[in-house]
């Protein structure tokens, strides 16, 4: 009875093996789970807009990159709006500029765009790259893309006069629906929520009328 007893206690423990192995193989082959990409990336009206940056009503963007330095770019909607151009002008390091003031200018065919800054303070350093070449501010508006640096005195004042962060998604919502209404063609191109813009649509604009767009969009 005893060996009964032993045999059979074996067996359990056998079987119990086999069942935890085989739930072990079963979780090695599932699909690994990866982590969302840029959890804080929202996406309105077709136009990246990461979370964590602060945005100027003239399509500018603020990140506090330390005490009383902040690095600005240019959103993702003004970045689809630079495509075509051939010629960046930038502050020069040392510069005072104001917010609301064209301090960065877009050349393409002959006509020209410009940008406000959406701080206030002096340019510490400006992107060298983007000089040399402009398709980064499209291809990689939020990294490589970046304008400039500005020390601010006033570390509270880069927050005056910002869009609150609640309302940036319809903000651009609204911008798309305006930009895309000005061309027949394009309207419509993009889903109601969330979905891709037209790859470079500012280019199905002649210069002029790009340059007259631009000073609606960008409160030039």
């Amino acid at each position: 009875m005893t060996v009964l007893f032993v045999i059979i206690t074996f067996a359990a423990f056998i079987i119990a093996d086999l069942v935890m192995n085989r739930g072990k193989a079963a979780v090695a082959t599932q699909e690994p789970v990866t982590e969302p990409i840029a959890a804080d990336v929202e996406v309105a009206g077709g136009y990246a807009i990461p979370g964590h940056l602060r945005y100027h009503p003239g399509h500018t963007w603020l990140e506090r990159e330390r005490k009383n330095v902040n690095r600005v770019g240019m959103d993702a909607f003004a970045a689809a709006f630079s495509a075509g151009v051939d010629k960046i002008e930038l502050p020069k390091a040392g510069q005072w500029v104001r917010q609301g003031q064209k301090v960065v200018t877009l050349h393409r065919n002959g006509e020209k765009v410009e940008i406000v800054s959406p701080v206030e303070g002096e340019v510490v350093e400006i992107n060298a790259k983007i000089a040399d070449k402009p398709s980064l501010l499209r291809e990689d508006p939020y990294g490589e893309g970046w304008l400039m640096t500005v020390f601010a005195p006033d570390d509270e004042s880069p927050a005056r006069n910002l869009l609150p962060t609640s309302l940036v998604a319809n903000w651009m919502r609204e911008t798309a629906d305006r930009f895309f209404a000005m061309q027949s063609q394009l309207a419509g191109a993009t889903a109601a929520d969330g979905g891709e813009p037209v790859k470079e649509p500012a280019l199905a604009m002649d210069a002029k009328t790009w340059s007259e767009a631009g000073r609606e969009f960008f409160l030039s």
